[in-house]
């Protein structure tokens, strides 16, 4: 177990007593573009009952932990300080940890998952175990009381549809971030809100009300500072933040707003009925409405 270059993250350890084989814990984190969130948890043995509510130890939440948004080294430090924050107010260090299970978006490929075990493998001792997958994997594990059966439908900074059948092939629709088209996630709506704002400052689409609602709510006093504030920090989760803006204008009925809605919840829909239709989960009655 070798300390990361962040080596102060795990200094509140120096200060506690060796983990008895009573005290084993177990990490849980869910990782995704806006925030991570990672609770402790006692390690629980199959042959008992779980109890109901599952006892949580401690619960911590940092910031984005997707690598493709922030880059590799501030996922990493992200996903190692949210760890570390959750053990030390549980009261545990890493010597207690028997396994950790980390779902986080931006796991598109295996060579993604073994990029991220091998940084947990530099914080945690050989013997603890160590599960990655894409956050949605869990979201679906989630819903189904751990069976991997069904679709799942992520929208949020980003989106993606994921799907299990009962024999273990999957499939995946979206979900490759905003520059391949992610269309349908905080980060899509906001853009084509951003977008539809200087079209109509330009005089090349129709006006809107978007244009005084986002520049109110973002501090800027003319859509020409648009191009300064959106490249000055191009974070996916800052941009999305702007989606409720685009929301209330849909509601107070600007067309524009409204036609961005309409074409986002279009575009979820064809991500789940692909992985549907990819993987045949669909029934009889599926197919007549096709």
């Amino acid at each position: 177990m070798k300390r990361y270059r962040n080596g102060e993250i795990w200094d509140f350890e120096h200060e506690m007593p060796v983990v008895g084989g009573n005290d084993e814990v177990v990490l849980g984190l869910d990782g995704g573009t806006t925030s991570t969130v990672c609770i402790c948890m006692p390690l629980l043995r199959v042959a008992d009952p779980f109890p109901d509510p599952l006892p949580v130890l401690a619960r911590a939440v940092a910031g984005c932990s997707n690598h493709n948004s922030v880059g590799e080294a501030a996922a990493r430090e992200t996903l190692e300080q949210v760890m570390a924050d959750a053990l030390a107010k549980s009261g545990s260090n890493r010597s207690a940890v028997r396994a950790v299970c980390l779902a986080v978006s931006g796991v598109n490929h295996p060579t993604d998952q073994q990029r991220i075990v091998n940084w947990l493998r530099e914080m945690f001792p050989s013997y603890v175990r160590l599960y990655v997958q894409n956050d949605a994997v869990a979201a679906l594990a989630s819903g189904t009381l751990g069976k991997l059966h069904g679709c799942v439908l992520i929208a949020g900074t980003g989106t993606i549809a994921y799907g299990f059948t009962e024999d273990g092939r999957e499939a995946r629709a979206a979900g490759a971030g905003p520059t391949l088209g992610d269309w349908g996630s905080g980060y899509g709506i906001a853009a084509q809100a951003l977008t539809a704002v200087i079209r109509a400052y330009d005089g090349r689409g129709p006006e809107t009300n978007l244009t005084s609602s986002i520049l109110e709510k973002i501090g800027l006093s003319s859509p020409d500072e648009l191009i300064g504030w959106t490249y000055a920090d191009p974070s996916w989760a800052r941009i999305a933040a702007l989606v409720p803006v685009v929301v209330s204008c849909a509601e107070a009925g600007d067309e524009v707003a409204n036609r961005i809605l309409f074409e986002s919840v279009q575009e979820l829909a064809l991500s789940v009925k692909a992985v549907v239709e990819r993987l045949r989960l669909c029934g009889e009655e599926m197919k007549l409405l096709k």
